[in-house]
């Protein structure tokens, strides 16, 4: 990993410089900001924070919105557009029109906030609000017709289908699964050597849920159980049926698999395990909405030792590489894919900002975004389309901690 002392320094100036105006700036909640360039070019970025501690700071006061410059990926300085408790994920609608976000409570029953998206500003208007039943959610998706939303429920360790009405309100949940079995091991089976990433091995932990590309299957991971959960899913009535074919893939005890991301020929799937830090490959079967393990790398650099959790999983738009962030290490590591699907760690690059729980690239695929919660801003780096490697654009774009971004072009 190569450091450039010039650019850092430079950085940290512009950094400071940009903190400090964020400090003093008047209150514009519900304007955007503009870049000159090309309005039919512009790139909105919505970004979700933590508004209480959950696991780190809590320094943000809901959903925010930024305007990306296509050429150079820099963020204009975000505003608020909502005020929403933990608003630590969010989807946009395929329509453009509306914008979901979970509210990641977990004291109780977590939430689901529906807000329509004004076509010219951008800003945020609240629809309605929906129980996710179940405490704490911590993902969600919609399916591939926009009509339901999906909902992982982190504390409450459940999955919950929402339905879509026709004006983007929310109805009340259509069916909700609770993971019930044993959990895995306290300590990861492949964890780096000194590690202590021991956390969500106590009860189910629902950690993700999406559906499949053909949109005939819903994949959940729950953390605790290290399962991978297989379900049929009915997009005329939302109700989900475990998989006759496979209901569940088990993953090694205590490696907790936390994120998946399926590559964009359909065929090819990749779980991310936070506390073993590993990414497992399979091979994804449509017909039968099954997983076959075909390999597991390390998403640490050889050699690593100590704790770190890993958090985020992506490939590429052209679907030849994949990224995953480290929290603790504070990097995003690069893979290869092969031609037979198999990653190969090629390298590493600092996030600039400490403990990165979400990683996004933008509608074009020529930037990535690190949201580093516990510095409280997010870094952009280039994607060399060639090599994979990405490099820093000397970008810190401050916001209180932020959890996610999401883009809407």
């Amino acid at each position: 990993m190569e450091t450039n002392d010039l650019i850092q320094s430079r950085s940290r100036r512009s950094f400071l410089m940009t903190a400090a105006a964020f400090s003093v700036a008047p209150s514009l909640f519900g304007a955007v900001p503009q870049f000159s360039a090309n309005s039919r070019r512009r790139i909105l970025a919505y970004i979700g924070t933590y508004t209480s501690a959950v696991d780190g700071s809590a320094n943000g006061e809901g959903i925010y919105l930024s305007v990306m410059n296509p050429s150079t990926g820099e963020l204009t300085l975000p505003q608020l557009v909502a005020r929403t408790p933990n608003p630590s994920w969010v989807c946009i609608h395929p329509s453009k029109k509306y914008l979901y976000a979970i509210n990641e409570i977990t004291d109780a029953n977590g939430s689901v906030s529906a807000f329509s998206i004004d076509s010219i500003s951008g800003s945020l208007s609240p629809l309605n609000k929906v129980s996710s039943e179940g405490a704490g959610p911590a993902h969600m998706s919609l399916d591939a017709t926009g009509k339901y939303v999906f909902v992982a429920n982190y504390v409450g360790g459940s999955i919950a289908v929402i339905p879509i009405l026709e004006d983007g309100h929310l109805g009340a949940a259509v069916d909700v699964h609770h993971d019930i079995g044993n959990v895995g091991a306290k300590h990861a089976t492949d964890a780096p050597p000194g590690s202590f990433a021991i956390s969500g091995h106590d009860k189910p932990h629902a950690h993700m849920i999406a559906s499949s590309p053909d949109n005939r299957f819903v994949i959940a991971t729950d953390l605790a159980q290290d399962r991978i959960y297989m379900y049929g899913f009915d997009s005329s009535t939302g109700k989900l049926t475990p998989s006759e074919a496979e209901p569940f893939t088990s993953l090694p005890s205590g490696d907790g698999p936390r994120h998946f991301v399926f590559h964009p020929n359909g065929h090819w799937f990749y779980s991310l395990q936070e506390e073993a830090s590993t990414i497992a490959f399979f091979e994804y079967d449509p017909q039968r909405g099954s997983l076959k393990h075909s390999a597991t790398i390390s998403a640490l650099p050889p050699g690593f030792a100590g704790t770190t959790f890993a958090s985020e999983i992506l490939v590429s738009t052209d679907g030849k590489f994949l990224y995953t962030a480290n929290r603790l290490h504070d990097t995003i590591s690069i893979c290869s894919i092969g031609a037979n699907g198999t990653p190969s760690l090629i390298g590493e690059t600092a996030t600039r900002g400490d403990y990165p729980r979400n990683c996004r690239i933008d509608p074009s695929g020529a930037f990535l975004y690190a949201c580093d919660q516990r510095s409280d801003c997010i870094t952009a780096f280039r994607i060399h389309r060639e090599s994979g490697k990405l490099d820093f654009t000397g970008s810190y774009v401050p916001v209180g901690s932020p959890a996610i971004i999401t883009f809407l072009s």
